[in-house]
């Protein structure tokens, strides 16, 4: 097969939108300090859900609709073996994805949205659970489909995600000096790795929050949806 048999021009859309969202999305973090000084913590909070939200939801929609471009590398869907751990690893990125921010109605701009500094649940294990999640999550799906759409989409998530983790210690650097470089001390990127050198106890205790339960139900109404879901986005002429 050729190159221009199977390289469609989706695998080039695909990482437009997301260097496009990573843009938008890390612009919008680093500019959140004097973003809040000008229109306020919760307005900025809003603003920043609308801008993002959207896009999200079209990359969403695009990656459904085009999983299946270009060369299969391999196909193991006909497994269950595969599709269990498939689910399985998916599960466990949302535990990492999902729990790292408890503060709901500060997200939803209820209660003041802050910056805050972390050392408790799941950030004993890793610093940036939401990069951990992302590649648990690309390589589930990587797994599972099996083209080179989608390899390029996970490689495009992971590369955001890893540039995510140096700018976000970097802006917590900037705001909290000192503390942070102590925080950055006591925890790690790589999971377990501060835990197992002894830098960091994990406290199983921390793990019973309400969050964690959401992210059960969550996961059982995605695998239960999830045909639905697929569905509904193939409607979108993307």
């Amino acid at each position: 097969m050729s190159l221009s048999t199977w390289l469609t021009p989706s695998h080039g859309i695909i990482l437009g939108l997301l260097l496009g969202f990573a843009i938008v999305h890390s612009g919008l973090a680093a500019l959140r300090p004097w973003g809040e000084k000008k229109i306020g913590p919760r307005l900025y909070r809003i603003v920043f859900v609308l801008v993002n939200i959207p896009l999200a939801v079209v990359l969403i929609i695009y990656f459904f609709n085009h999983r299946y471009d270009g060369l299969i590398l391999w196909q193991f869907q006909r497994y269950q073996v595969v599709k269990a751990l498939v689910w399985l690893f998916s599960f466990i990125s949302f535990l990492f994805l999902y729990p790292a921010t408890f503060n709901l109605l500060e997200i939803a701009a209820i209660s003041k949205p802050q910056v805050h500094l972390y050392e408790t649940g799941i950030l004993r294990i890793c610093r940036h659970p939401q990069m951990v999640g992302q590649v648990i999550w690309c390589i589930a799906h990587t797994l599972w489909l099996g083209t080179t759409f989608t390899l390029v989409t996970s490689l495009g998530l992971v590369t955001h995600h890893l540039f995510a983790v140096w700018h976000g210690d970097y802006r917590l650097e900037k705001r909290y000096g000192e503390a942070f470089i102590d925080v950055k001390k006591r925890t790690s990127i790589v999971p377990f790795l501060a835990i197992f050198e002894g830098r960091q106890t994990l406290k199983l205790q921390e793990f019973f929050k309400p969050a964690y339960l959401g992210i059960l139900i969550f996961v059982g109404l995605l695998w239960w949806r999830h045909p639905w879901l697929i569905q509904m986005t193939s409607q979108v002429n993307w």
